[in-house]
């Protein structure tokens, strides 16, 4: 004879589950919101579109440069100036005090910000990648300049992010929404992010090339024409994990 037990067996899920329902979570609200998807899509894809047609005058003179170029963007945008907003107001408001009690922890926390940045990325440059080739982009393919590309896109998106926690972690909601935004409009137009190096005056190249937008904006353009550009690896190596040090040592959950 069968005997069923009924008593209650209450405890969390695994962590790996954990994990994944959060950062799915946050992929979606970060989806549905209208401030992110102007910075993740809206303006990525009019400078496309901008690009594509008068790049030359902005220093792209090959079109095959200015899809790169957004993608560099694109990134930029979400492992940044989102993720900054974002987690500025979710401190604000008590969310990362109040999740980080829950067994899901600060590490699953941490955890599920990177799975959704993760997972926000890979769509925002899927939908980017379409456009581009609906507008003509065609890549010179190359496999050592696309695994070099995949290493630097981890490597910005690390950096990006834990500079965005250092500002999120320690400064108002609304500073970080004021500062983030106008970090991520200077280094749009003087951190070689969009524009190649060589667009710049001799003089500020070398400050500009030790940017880790330069560094990931120089990589993938290379990329696109089947170059092998390693020098950059070095610079967002650097600031990856600066930006994840700091970030750690000034980082407060609650405001």
């Amino acid at each position: 004879m069968t005997t069923l037990d009924f008593s209650p067996a209450p405890g969390p899920a695994p962590a790996a589950r954990r994990i994944w329902a959060h950062g799915r979570t946050e992929a979606m609200l970060l989806a549905r919101n209208g401030e992110q998807l102007l910075l993740a899509l809206v303006i990525p894809i009019g400078l496309l579109v901008l690009g594509r047609f008068v790049g030359d005058r902005f220093g792209l003179s090959d079109p095959n440069l200015v899809a790169p170029s957004v993608f560099s963007v694109a990134i930029w945008s979400s492992a940044f100036s989102s993720l900054a907003i974002a987690t500025g107001f979710e401190r604000r408001y008590g969310v990362l005090e109040r999740l980080s009690s829950t067994p899901l922890g600060r590490t699953g926390l941490i955890a599920g910000k990177a799975v959704s940045l993760l997972l926000v990325t890979a769509g925002q440059l899927l939908v980017l990648l379409i456009v581009a080739l609906v507008l003509g982009w065609r890549p010179v393919l190359s496999l050592p300049a696309l695994l070099v590309s995949l290493v630097a896109a981890v490597l910005a998106v690390m950096a990006f992010a834990g500079w965005a926690l250092v500002l999120a972690g320690r400064l108002r909601a609304e500073v970080t929404l004021a500062l983030g935004n106008l970090i991520y409009l200077i280094f749009l137009i003087g951190g070689a992010v969009f524009l190649p190096v060589a667009a710049y005056p001799q003089v500020v190249q070398p400050v500009v090339s030790a940017l880790p937008t330069a560094a990931l904006g120089e990589v993938l353009r290379h990329a696109a024409l089947g170059e092998v550009l390693l020098w950059p690896l070095g610079v967002l190596s650097g600031w990856a994990a600066l930006g994840l040090l700091v970030s750690r040592k000034v980082f407060r959950w609650s405001s």
